[in-house]
């Protein structure tokens, strides 16, 4: 691995994977494809911006010429693509963009690949990012889903990220694309866009504002801290078989109310105030759809090669909490979004 095309590399997951990728790699060359939408910013990757083996490129994967372009005049040998519409409420508010991103966008990436990897002949590798939500929802009794579980997506965005695995595992079968897919639990950590969870929590704390928890807060998730999650990419990328997919998760199975409180302690502790921030919590309509339970067996990455997460989930919050609290500035350029404050009006205080 040399010349890497990470795509949504200025998002969440994919600028952690920047940073880990420059640490891990002295003699790598970046290519960064990301179209900076809501969720992508260049404010994640500020620190590394002036490396000479980091390269931004702003564009759209379903701009096929441009991709063919990159490929091309950069020799890639190794795609991570985590390029994607995430948020399972804006799915259901807008499922279009959803289908055109995660589906079309998928598709168009790994045409150009596949002419490239053609002519080329050389070492090559296409790496997929996937969701445990294609899998569906679980019982409080049934097993970890492991590799071999059927997909069952229930929301507009697992749908569109089961139909991009699909396509993935069709181009290596047809056109013999070397590639892998990992699917992973819900991530966690720095510079996470704060429409999810845990920053949202974190973020409404400091500023005593409603922390709204959908339903009960019993939907049980499997928490996977985002350094966890990119050396296991990084492994399979070493090590995982070519054809395979590789469950991804944290090894813990809280419910959503229970790492509110868990965030609330930790901001009390960090910030102390007068009372409890476990006083703000403020139970709001439910998600249509919304999943009970989301558990990942990881024991086939552990046996292939070894991985296993360094994080439990109460270091790996406290770490996080810690951030968000040590990285005003970068909090305040999300909150100028004015589309950012007209989601969450929309999405939290509507309910």
């Amino acid at each position: 691995m040399k010349n890497f095309l990470v795509t949504g590399g200025a998002g969440f997951i994919g600028s952690n994977f920047i940073h880990y990728l420059l640490d891990h790699e002295p003699e790598c060359q970046i290519y960064n494809l990301d179209a900076l939408t809501y969720s992508g910013s260049l404010e994640n990757l500020r620190d590394v911006e002036k490396d000479p083996r980091y390269h931004f490129i702003k564009g759209d994967i379903c701009d096929g010429e441009n991709d063919a372009l990159i490929f091309k005049e950069n020799r890639i040998d190794t795609v991570v693509h985590f390029a994607a519409e995430t948020h399972v409420d804006r799915s259901i508010l807008g499922p279009g963009q959803f289908v055109q991103t995660n589906i079309v966008g998928t598709y168009t990436l790994l045409e150009a690949a596949r002419y490239y990897y053609a002519d080329s002949k050389g070492s090559f590798r296409f790496h997929h990012i996937s969701t445990d939500e294609v899998f569906g929802t679980l019982r409080p009794d049934e097993p970890a889903w492991t590799e071999s579980v059927a997909y069952a997506p229930s929301s507009p965005y697992s749908a569109s990220k089961a139909s991009s695995d699909h396509l993935v595992r069709s181009y290596g079968h047809t056109y013999g694309l070397p590639f892998t897919i990992t699917n992973c639990s819900n991530n966690y950590g720095p510079y996470q866009f704060p429409e999810k969870l845990i920053p949202l929590i974190i973020l409404n704390a400091l500023e005593k504002k409603p922390l709204p928890v959908y339903g009960d807060g019993k939907q049980i998730r499997d928490w996977l801290h985002v350094q966890d999650h990119c050396e296991a990419i990084y492994m399979v990328l070493k090590g995982g078989t070519p054809g395979s997919s590789y469950n991804i998760g944290g090894g813990n199975q809280p419910t959503n109310l229970s790492i509110v409180e868990l965030i609330c302690d930790l901001v009390d502790e960090m910030r102390p105030k007068s009372s409890s921030r476990r006083d703000l919590i403020h139970f709001v309509k439910d998600r249509p759809g919304h999943d009970r339970r989301y558990a990942m067996d990881s024991s086939k990455l552990q046996k292939e090669l070894g991985w296993s997460p360094h994080y439990t989930l109460q270091t790996g919050m406290r770490e996080t909490v810690n951030w968000y609290l040590e990285h005003p500035k970068w909090v305040a350029a999300i909150h100028k979004q004015v589309e950012y404050q007209a989601w969450v009006e929309k999405n939290y205080v509507q309910r």
